[in-house]
Parts: C-alpha cells; sequence; structure tokens
C-alpha cells in the first residue's frame, strides 16, 4: 500500500489487518513524504504486524511499484490508506489465486459516518448487483495478483497522477491473464465528506482519464447531454410542454440507480434526515458530471503537451 499524510485513518486500516482470518506474511507501505504521524503510527505495530515502509516520493504508482519490487512473495495483495478491510479480505483473494487465478478482483463499499456520505456512496459507487464480473476493472484499493502479472505488464504507469489502476486493469487484461471476481473481499471506505473535497476527486480522476486516453465516447455523451440535449430540451419546452416532460423524465432515469440504492442504504435513518439526503442525490449526481467534465480536456491538453515522452507515446 502506499501512504500520504494518514495518521487520522492508518490506525483503522491496520487494525483491519490485524483482525484478518489470513495474516499477511509480509507487509509493505510506501510513504509518499508523510509531514504528520503517519510513519510513527505504522511502526507502532511492527512488533504485531511483520511491517516494512519505504521512502518512496512521487505519484502512488511510484509507491505501488517501489513497495511491490521491495516485497519477496509471489502472491501480491494491494490496498489503499484510507479504507478498512473485512477479515475475510485477504484469505479470499488469495484463495482465488491459489485456485488458478492470475489476478483476485476485490470490492469496495462504502462507510459512510453522515447522511450525506450515505448519500455520496449511494451516487458513485456500484453495488455487488450493479457489477458485471467479465467486465469489472478492479480498483487497487481491493485486488490480488501474481507477481508476474506486475512483471510482465510494466508495473503501474508512473506517468500517471490518476486512473493508475486502471490503465494496469487494461494491460494485464490485453496481456490474457485470467481474472476472477471476490465479491466477498470488501475494503470499506469513507466517501467524500463535502461537496468540494468530492469536486477535486472526480476532477482529478477525469484528468487522469484525459492523460491516459481513457472514456472518449462516455465523455463525449457527457458534453452532448450536458452541452446539446439539454439545453435543446429547455428552449424547446417553451413552445412544446412535452420536452420538459423529455427533460424531467430524463433526468430521474439517470437518478434511478442511485436513488435505488439510497433507499436501501438510508433504511435506517430517521424520516426528516432520510429526506435530507435525498435531496443531495440530484446535486452530487451534478457536480460529479461537471468535475469530470471540466478534469477530462485538462488531461487531454496535458498529453497533447507530453506526447510521445509517456508511456502511451
Amino acid at each position: 500500500m502506499t501512504v500520504l499524510n494518514e495518521a487520522p485513518s492508518i490506525d483503522d486500516l491496520l487494525e483491519s489487518v490485524l483482525r484478518q482470518t489470513r495474516q499477511p506474511d509480509e507487509i509493505v507501505i510506501a510513504d509518499g513524504g508523510s509531514r504528520d504521524q503517519t510513519v510513527e503510527r505504522i511502526r507502532a505495530y511492527g512488533d504485531r504486524l511483520p511491517i516494512q515502509v519505504i521512502a518512496a516520493p512521487g505519484t502512488i504508482s511510484v509507491g505501488r511499484n517501489v513497495a511491490i519490487h521491495a516485497a519477496t512473495g509471489e502472491l501480491i495483495a494491494v490496498t489503499d490508506a484510507g479504507v478498512r478491510l473485512a477479515p475475510c479480505w485477504l484469505a479470499d483473494l488469495v484463495a482465488a489465486l491459489e485456485a488458478g487465478a492470475d489476478v483476485a478482483a476485490g470490492f469496495f463499499l462504502p462507510d459512510p459516518r453522515t447522511t450525506f456520505e450515505i448519500a455520496m456512496g449511494a451516487t458513485v459507487l456500484p453495488e455487488p448487483c450493479d457489477i458485471r464480473p467479465e467486465r469489472f476493472l478492479p480498483s487497487s484499493r481491493s485486488i490480488a495478483f501474481r507477481r508476474i502479472v506486475w512483471e510482465r505488464c510494466g508495473g503501474y504507469p508512473e506517468w500517471l497522477d490518476y486512473c493508475e489502476d486502471v490503465v494496469f486493469d487494461l494491460a494485464f487484461r490485453r496481456a490474457g491473464f485470467r481474472q476472477v471476481w471476490v465479491p466477498s473481499a470488501v475494503a470499506y471506505f469513507r466517501p467524500r465528506s463535502s461537496l468540494r473535497a468530492f469536486w477535486l476527486q472526480y476532477f482529478r480522476y477525469a484528468r487522469g482519464d484525459g492523460k491516459a486516453d481513457l472514456w472518449r465516447k462516455r465523455q463525449a455523451a457527457r458534453y452532448l447531454t450536458y452541452g446539446v440535449a439539454a439545453p435543446a430540451l429547455l428552449v424547446a419546452g417553451r413552445r412544446v410542454p412535452f420536452a420538459w416532460l423529455l427533460l424531467v423524465a430524463g433526468f430521474l432515469a439517470y437518478l434511478r440507480t442511485p436513488l435505488r440504492r439510497y433507499l436501501r442504504q438510508s433504511a435506517s435513518l430517521p424520516p426528516a434526515e432520510r429526506l435530507r439526503g435525498l435531496a443531495w442525490l440530484p446535486v452530487i449526481r451534478v457536480v460529479g458530471d461537471l468535475a469530470k467534465m471540466a478534469g477530462y480536456p485538462a488531461g487531454v491538453w496535458w498529453r497533447w503537451r507530453h506526447a510521445g515522452t509517456n508511456a502511451r507515446g
């Protein structure tokens, strides 16, 4: 795993490692230059866990590659700071590899603390029923693979600061490695707690997509929806009321999946609080789309300026 200024959350992660039903043979943590108590907190677990901390300034890809290179095992499990792991996380990932898989794709679920975070998780994070295992691209907050997978794919792309795990996933798929989905290997992580933090997160994700030249059609559809279809229906609605109905129906359909998740995940909230969270769903959806629309061209511009100097040429 990699860490950077994770003092508030690192104990939760390491405590969840202590509770694993299968303990790791070694734990290699790459620190990107923490200026808080992260490293000290990690080393406090040295008498209970086989931890090695390595200084690895640079992108998260650099940290991942440094940590994996330093590991001695042939089976590598990867996670991130800021999560806590289900007790069976490592056992289930390793079992899939020992059964013959090259890659074990774990899952991730929200670990919300507030009503806003419940709404955030429901809007942006899939549930197991949303996943098509044959198309699932695992997050590197919950994945395991054979060392040879990492070696043949050239490791994580160090020229990327975000979306590095997607590029790594696509690389091992192109190389023909066999992936198995392991939905029980769950990493729980806390959704962003404010719109500002969420905007920055999705701006960075989309900028990474632009740098890596990913999801052109998906991004084009978003620009067409917000830049052409929605404005056209708004204008047409002045003369043709039916156009307003199309706009509203389209937006409600767009919210259908987040709404389904939210109603299930918020069942224990008081009615007034549940309604307050419900009102956040369209706001979060639109803010996320706008952040992606702002971030993607920034990434494309970076790619044009750096053509010929990164791994994708």
